[in-house]
C-alpha cells in the first residue's frame, strides 16, 4: 500500500501512518499569539492540509503574552470538558532555545507544546502522563522552519499528523516522564480554621480565582449566605459569600465558588483585582466570620420593668401589683424593677421617693436632672 504524499511547495514531508491507531476527530489550540496577526489562521491551514477530518477547537488566543502559569490553568480547566483530542498548547517565550517540543499522552488524549511546564497541568487533569517523546523526527515537522514559529512549524504539523493517525513513538526519542518539566503544584493550606492560599488567575472581568477549593472553604465554615473575612497584604476586610454575582448590589464585593470548583473574588459589575489590587502569585487568606447569635427575635424583646414606659399611665412600679402580661414576657416576671432617676422639671408626676421633685419620662425628653 502507498501512502499519499502532500505537495512539496506547501513544505509538508511524508507523513508516517499506521492502521492500528486511533484516528482523533478533534484538535484543541491554545495560544498567546493573539487574533490581530494571521499567527493563528496560519496554524490552522497547516492542520488542514494535513488531516482535512479534524475539527480545531479553539480554547483562547489571548493568554497574556508569554504567562505560562496562565496558559497552563485555562487549559487544565478546560480539558475535562473537550472529547478526547490531541491538544496543542503554544505559549512559548523560549522558542528557539534549547528547550525542547514534546508530545504527551494522558488519559484519552495527547498533549503537543513546549516543554516549559506548560502542558503539567493539564495532563494531570487528563489522568496523569504516560508517555512522553521529544519531537525530534523532522519528517513530521515543516520542510522550512522558523527558529521563531514553532506553532506553526513544528508542533501543529506533529499534532495534525497524530490526530490523522501517526503512531506516537514517530515523533521521536521516548523520554521519561519524570524528566518533563512541570510548574508548581498552585499552594493551599488550611490550618486553625483558616484557609491560605494564593492568586491563581484574573480573568479579563478582573474576578479573582484563588488556589483554594470550595470544599476548602466548606470546611472552614463558609458556604452561601455567610460572610468572609479575606486577608490580603495588610488589610482584612468582610465579603459575602454567595453562590452568584447578582446576589449582591451592584459595584459591591462577593466571594463564591466559580465554574472550575475554586473560590473567586468578585465585584457586582466591576473589576475586583483593579479594586483590590490583586495579581496571579498574590498571598491571600480566608476565614468564616463570626456569626451574631440572637437570643429574641426582632420585635420581640420584653419591655424592662420600670423603663419610661412604666410611668406614662402612672404606674408606680415599685408599689404597683403584678400586671397582666403576654406569653413572651412571662419568663421575665422575676426581673427586679428598676428605680426610677430624679429630675427637676417643671412637669410630669411627683417622685414616689422624693416628694416635691417631679419626675418627668416623657419619650426620654428629661430637664433639670439632679445630683
Amino acid at each position: 500500500m502507498t501512502l499519499p504524499t502532500y505537495p512539496a511547495r506547501a513544505g509538508l514531508s511524508l507523513r508516517v501512518r499506521s492502521p492500528f491507531v486511533t484516528r482523533f476527530r478533534h484538535l484543541s489550540f491554545l495560544t498567546d499569539y493573539g487574533l490581530q496577526d494571521g499567527f493563528v489562521a496560519a496554524c490552522h491551514g497547516v492542520a488542514a492540509r494535513i488531516a482535512p477530518h479534524v475539527s480545531i477547537i479553539d480554547v483562547t488566543h489571548l493568554v497574556p503574552p508569554g504567562d505560562i502559569r496562565r496558559g497552563a490553568a485555562v487549559l487544565a480547566q478546560t480539558v475535562p470538558y473537550l472529547p478526547p483530542a490531541v491538544h496543542v498548547a503554544v505559549v512559548d517565550p523560549g522558542v528557539g532555545t534549547a528547550r525542547r517540543g514534546v508530545a504527551v499522552a494522558a488519559g484519552d488524549s495527547v498533549f503537543v507544546g513546549p516543554d516549559n511546564g506548560l502542558l503539567s497541568w493539564a495532563a494531570t487533569a487528563a489522568g496523569g502522563a504516560a508517555r512522553a517523546f521529544s519531537l525530534t523526527n523532522r519528517e513530521l515537522w515543516m520542510a522550512k522552519v522558523a527558529a521563531t514559529f514553532h506553532g506553526r512549524d513544528i508542533f501543529m504539523p506533529v499534532a495534525a499528523r497524530l490526530a490523522d493517525g501517526t503512531e506516537l513513538a514517530a515523533t521521536g526519542a521516548e523520554i521519561d516522564v519524570a524528566d518533563l518539566v512541570t510548574l508548581p503544584v498552585p499552594e493551599r493550606l488550611i490550618h486553625d480554621s483558616i484557609a491560605e492560599g494564593e492568586v491563581l488567575t484574573v480573568d479579563r472581568f478582573g474576578n479573582v480565582q484563588l488556589t483554594i477549593t470550595a470544599a476548602d472553604a466548606a470546611e472552614i465554615g463558609l458556604g452561601p449566605g455567610t460572610t468572609a473575612l479575606i486577608r490580603c497584604g495588610r488589610g482584612q476586610l468582610a465579603i459575602s459569600y454567595r453562590d452568584m454575582f447578582g446576589a449582591v448590589a451592584p459595584g459591591e464585593l462577593v466571594a463564591y465558588a466559580d465554574s472550575a470548583g475554586l473560590v473567586s473574588i468578585a465585584v457586582n459589575g466591576g473589576d475586583a483585582a483593579q479594586r483590590l489590587n490583586l495579581a496571579p502569585g498574590a498571598r491571600v487568606s480566608i476565614a468564616a466570620a463570626p456569626q451574631i447569635i440572637h437570643l429574641f427575635r426582632p420585635g420581640r424583646i420584653p419591655p424592662r420593668r420600670g423603663a419610661w414606659h412604666d410611668y406614662r399611665a402612672g404606674r408606680n412600679p415599685a408599689t404597683a401589683g403584678p400586671t397582666s402580661v403576654g406569653p413572651e414576657e412571662k419568663s421575665h416576671q422575676s426581673v427586679t424593677p428598676i428605680a426610677p432617676r430624679h429630675y427637676r422639671t417643671s412637669g410630669g408626676t411627683d417622685c414616689p421617693e422624693r416628694p416635691g421633685v417631679r419626675a418627668c419620662y416623657r419619650k426620654g425628653q428629661h430637664a433639670g436632672r439632679t445630683r
